[in-house]
């Protein structure tokens, strides 16, 4: 669970956000400002995050704040997970990233998985739905769902990318060092349940 001071600044910025989306009146739209100055400034005395970089975060969100959508392409063979290693932090994670306006969810992890991995597949299956706050990630400013989706190999070959340099299939008992900010152990073991027993309902929250 996300500590009590990232949840209240979550919700501070999101308030924030929606007041100057909306307010017409020069005091709400100052007093607006001052609460969006104050979950970056909560965000930076609790995080590592330097105070731009959150300011800048805040001031790029505009319009009514709503979670924003993280998808996951959850691809087997042979009994083994597909991960990519990051070039930020040379981890490893399921691929995938932010829906873009205009993409279904599924288009999004589809086109995610390719550029990623190499790998081209067909999302087949919603498997879980997660509140990142309810789950063991570092901190973010931002409130994200994440779908995972599993999705059927159907051509391509492995190859890295701007974002990835190593693809590789683990099985469950050799996953590597995971980027916990994008998956977690927990969620990986979710989804090798789902290889298992495939007949489970959508997993959520």
């Amino acid at each position: 669970m996300n500590p009590k001071w990232l949840d209240f600044a979550q919700r501070l910025q999101a308030l924030a956000q929606s007041g100057l989306a909306f307010a017409k009146n020069p005091y709400d739209l100052e007093r607006y400002e001052q609460i969006r100055e104050l979950a970056a400034e909560m965000l930076t005395a609790y995080s590592e995050e330097e105070p731009e970089r959150i300011a800048n975060l805040f001031c790029g969100e505009t319009g009514y704040a709503t979670p924003k959508v993280d998808v996951r392409g959850v691809v087997f063979k042979d009994d083994a997970i597909l991960l990519v290693r990051e070039r930020q932090d040379g981890l490893w994670t399921i691929p995938g990233g932010w829906v873009d306006v205009g993409e279904s969810p599924s288009e999004a992890v589809e086109k995610e998985v390719r550029q990623e991995s190499g790998y081209i597949v067909r999302a087949t299956r919603l498997l879980a739905v997660y509140d990142r706050n309810k789950h063991a990630h570092p901190p973010s400013a931002y409130h994200i769902y994440k779908l995972f989706f599993l999705c059927k190999l159907i051509g391509g070959e492995a190859a890295t990318s701007i974002e990835t340099e190593e693809v590789g299939f683990f099985r469950e008992d050799e996953i590597p060092p995971l980027s916990v900010g994008k998956v977690t152990l927990s969620q990986i073991a979710r989804m090798f349940e789902y290889l298992r027993q495939p007949d489970q309902p959508t997993d959520f929250d």
